[in-house]
C-alpha cells in the first residue's frame, strides 16, 4: 500500500457519520478521523462497543463524539429519518458518511440459501446504506465539501460462489456508488467513492475465513489512510471511482 499521511488536522470542523463504528475498520476509522479534528457520529448496534471508542477518542483529546445505537437489521425509514433530524438539529449538516457496517451471514450455495438470511443480509449491507443516504442527502448538501464512502468487497466487481446476499449486496453497492457519483456530479459538493480494504484482522473476516491464521493479516488501522483521504479536502475532485489496496486515490 502507498504510504501517505494527512496533514495534522486535515478534518477539522468536519461532521462525519461513520456505521459499523464500535469495531474493526470502522473503529479504527472513527479514532482516526478524531485524531484528525473531525466532530465523529459513532453508530453502532453494541452500545458497550461504542462507548469504548467514545472513551478512546476522549481520551486522545479529540473533538467530542456522539453515540447513535442504531440496528440497522431492523431499522424501518422513519428511523433514518429521525437520525437525520436528530443530525440537523445537533450540527446543522454533514461533511462525511462512511458506510462500514457489514453482515456476512453465512457461506452457502445459493440452492441452499435461506430466504430469511437473504432478506436479512440485504437489509444491512444494501438496504440500511440507500436509506440512510437518501435520508442524509440534504445534510450532505449543506455542506461545502461533503465526502460518502462505501466500504466494499472483492466480490463486489465479480461474483463468487457462496457469497450469496452479501455478494450481490456489495455488487449492488457499488452501483448505488456510481447512480449517486452521477446524479451529485452537477450543482452538488458531495462526492462518493467506494474502497475495498482487502483482507484484514476483523472479526467478519473470521467468520469468512474461520480456518485463516488471522494473525498473518494486517490491522485494520493499515487501511484507514485511504479512508481519511477520501474523505478529506485533498479528494475533492474524486468522485464515482472504486478503489482498492493496488488501486489508491493518491
Amino acid at each position: 500500500m502507498t504510504h501517505w499521511t494527512p496533514a495534522a488536522d486535515s478534518l477539522a470542523e468536519r461532521i462525519i457519520l461513520i456505521t459499523g463504528a464500535g469495531d474493526g475498520l470502522g473503529r479504527a476509522l472513527a479514532i482516526a478521523c478524531a485524531k484528525q479534528g473531525a466532530t465523529v457520529i459513532l453508530l453502532d448496534k453494541t452500545i458497550a462497543a461504542l462507548e469504548s471508542v467514545y472513551d478512546e477518542i476522549e481520551a486522545a483529546g479529540g473533538p467530542q463524539a456522539a453515540i447513535y445505537p442504531m440496528n440497522l437489521e431492523g431499522a424501518t425509514p422513519k428511523d433514518y429519518t429521525d437520525l437525520a433530524a436528530t443530525l440537523e438539529n445537533e450540527f446543522g449538516r454533514l461533511d462525511g458518511l462512511v458506510h462500514n457496517a457489514a453482515e456476512l451471514a453465512t457461506l452457502t450455495p445459493l440452492a441452499h440459501l435461506d430466504a430469511e438470511l437473504w432478506f436479512r443480509t440485504l437489509q444491512v449491507n444494501l438496504s440500511a446504506p440507500f436509506l440512510l443516504t437518501q435520508a442524509c442527502l440534504s445534510l450532505l448538501m449543506k455542506s461545502s465539501d461533503a465526502s460518502v464512502l462505501f466500504m466494499s468487497d472483492k466480490v463486489a466487481p465479480r461474483g463468487k460462489a457462496y457469497w450469496g446476499a452479501y455478494g450481490v449486496a456489495k455488487a449492488g453497492l457499488e452501483n448505488l456508488m456510481q447512480m449517486l457519483a452521477d446524479e451529485m456530479e452537477t450543482n452538488t459538493s458531495v462526492r462518493t467513492n467506494a474502497f475495498d480494504p482487502g483482507p484484514l484482522r476483523t472479526r467478519l473476516r473470521r467468520l469468512a475465513y474461520p480456518g485463516e491464521d488471522s494473525e498473518l493479516l494486517p490491522l485494520p488501522e493499515t487501511a484507514v489512510p485511504p479512508c481519511l483521504y477520501l474523505l478529506g479536502a485533498e479528494s475533492q475532485n474524486i468522485s464515482g471511482q472504486r478503489f482498492d489496496p493496488e488501486h489508491l486515490p493518491y
